[in-house]
């Protein structure tokens, strides 16, 4: 069976059993899409590449330990988002040393160019000003595309709090979009 038609379940059972080359196929299934998740929570490819790779190893080495390997995406997940956490809280403290000049950082981030390049920018722009905990019930639910109830269980947050993480975060995109519209 190969790793494009054989389910997550296969593969860890298969990996387990000690064919560990079958963790290649769950790396080649979820890689691009869980790639561009962190890119977009920690708006920095490095960074993403990072997480990603910590996610992947950690998820390897704890493989024995997904109760439910149908379900193994999610909880490669549930590892991928808790290392975009412990990476960004890393960043934010590195970047807490250097003073940041956010005028010229605001005037810089839009050069002329299309008109979809520049609101791709501003869009990363306010995303990246959001708090972390918003940023990521945002991009959860708009870019990954997922209900409330499968973010709260990546996440361990209740529902009610993803609501209205969400919609504390549309309510900021849309002030500071409207902001640099302005400019």
């Amino acid at each position: 069976m190969t790793a494009a038609v054989s389910s997550d379940a296969e593969l860890v059972r298969r990996v387990l059993s000690g064919e560990v080359d079958a963790y290649a196929g769950l790396v080649v299934r979820y890689r691009d899409r869980f790639g561009r998740f962190a890119t977009q929570l920690l708006g920095s490819r490095e960074d993403a590449e990072e997480a990603l790779q910590d996610a992947f190893v950690r998820g390897y080495r704890s493989l024995a330990r997904c109760e439910d390997p149908d379900r193994f995406g999610s909880w490669l997940f549930r590892i991928l988002v808790n290392r975009c956490r412990t990476h960004g809280a890393k960043r934010a403290r590195r970047e807490r040393t250097i003073v940041l000049d956010e005028i010229a950082l605001q005037g810089a981030g839009i050069d002329g160019g299309t008109e979809a390049a520049a609101w791709r920018e501003a869009i990363d722009w306010a995303l990246a000003k959001l708090d972390s905990a918003q940023r990521e019930a945002f991009l959860l639910k708009y870019a990954e595309e997922l209900s409330y109830e499968e973010m709260a269980e990546l996440t361990g947050v209740g529902v009610s709090a993803l609501k209205m993480r969400v919609k504390r975060a549309c309510e900021r995109l849309r002030v500071m979009l409207r902001e640099v519209e302005r400019v």
